[in-house]
């Protein structure tokens, strides 16, 4: 590759990981949210069942079996997983801007 593919490919890589931490941030809310919907539910869903006597040791696994809980956990399962893939991706685009900058440098060097 020349040194101006190089340039090119490397300034692609720099506004893909610039648009990759804007999603970050992005799905960072969406799981913190998440996060936050399904710990609020679950502790009206524990309050519930303690009121209605059920044996301290079995609450959560009777909680976590609630289908509405069940859905809010899942979301938030999914948004944990959208934030670590985009986390991977900003580590990737990291590792490919490295790799182009040290072809640059050789690139440099061999002329």
């Amino acid at each position: 590759m020349s040194g101006f593919e190089l340039t090119v490919e490397l300034n692609d890589k720099r506004k893909t990981l610039d648009l990759a931490i804007t999603e970050l941030k992005k799905r960072g809310s969406k799981k913190a949210e998440k996060e936050r919907n399904y710990r609020v539910e679950l502790a009206k869903e524990i309050l519930i069942q303690r009121n209605n006597g059920v044996p301290v040791t079995i609450i959560n696994d009777i909680c976590k079996g609630n289908e509405s809980l069940a859905d809010l956990r899942m979301e938030r399962d999914i948004a944990k997983t959208l934030y670590e893939t985009c986390m991977q991706k900003i580590y990737q685009c990291k590792l490919e801007i490295s790799l182009i900058e040290k072809q640059m440098t050789a690139e440099r060097k061999g002329q």
